[in-house]
Parts: C-alpha cells; structure tokens; sequence
C-alpha cells in the first residue's frame, strides 16, 4: 500500500526514525485541505513510547481542523538538523514521513494531560504549565496520529 524507498541506501532503521521523532520537536503535518490542495501546517508533537501514536495540540476550530474532519488521512514530516562530514559543506540531513490515520480527542482530562506532556518538551516550568492549563485547557483539542508507515532516509544536500 505505501510506497517503497527508491534509494534503500539512504533508508533509516525504525529505530533511528522512532528516535528522531523523540528527539525533534517539531514537524509538518500535512492534510487534504480545501478543494484538494495539500495544506501543511507546522506543529509540535509528543511521541508515546506506550501507545506508538503521535500527539499534538490544536485549537477546536479552522482549517486543519474541517480538513481533518473530512478526511482522516494525514502526513507528518520531520527532520533533524544536520550534521557535516569533516571537510564538506553539505549537511546530511535525516528525514522521517509518517503516514496515517489521525482523530481528534476532545475529552478535557486527555486534552490536558497531552497538552502537559507535550508543554514538558519545552520547559520543566511547572507553575507556568500549570496557568497555561488553566487559561486555555478548556479551548484545546488534542489530534492523535495512529501511524500506519514510518520510514526514514538521510539525504545529503550536495
């Protein structure tokens, strides 16, 4: 059903895809927006290590939100930064595409306690977490990506 890498050569393992999907911050997911155009839209996740899934958090309402509630088929792209080879100018740069099946979760205890985990990326300041939580917990909505293919590959820029 997905298609295969072209350039196996390049392919990262599942393991360096997980791996730089906990380590990077963010990504862009990606879904079937207005009349058929592609629409991405950059966002912080959380990968689960229990459940597999991606999370994210989003606003109840707008474009990402009736695109998704009218197809259910996303993509999300992330990479790292890059690293050079000693006496080049390119950057090696490893890339991860996941393809699935996203819903939205708008049960206020789930919502929250994403949106903490999520937030902890970002910074241990619990006190300012919490008002977060409190200010605007009640507008979020959490997006849970259900993975369906992972796959990886380093791409050298020159």
């Amino acid at each position: 059903m997905f298609r295969e890498l072209v350039r196996k050569k390049q392919q990262l393992s599942q393991e360096e895809c997980i791996s730089i999907l906990k380590s990077e911050l963010r990504g862009v997911l990606s879904v079937i927006g207005d009349d058929g155009y592609p629409y991405g839209i950059p966002m912080d996740h959380w990968y689960c290590e229990d459940n597999g899934k991606i999370y994210f958090h989003s606003g109840k309402t707008g474009h990402k939100i009736d695109a998704i509630k009218n197809c259910n088929k996303v993509s999300y792209c992330i990479y790292d930064k890059g690293r050079r080879n000693d006496g080049e100018w390119a950057l090696n740069i490893r890339s991860v595409i996941i393809f699935g099946k996203i819903a939205l979760i708008d049960d206020y205890d789930k919502a929250v306690d994403i949106s903490r985990r999520l937030s902890y990326r970002f910074t241990s300041d619990s006190e300012y977490i919490e008002k977060e939580v409190e200010r605007a917990g009640k507008r979020v909505l959490v997006l849970e990506l259900t993975p369906e293919n992972i796959c990886g590959k380093l791409v050298n820029e020159s």
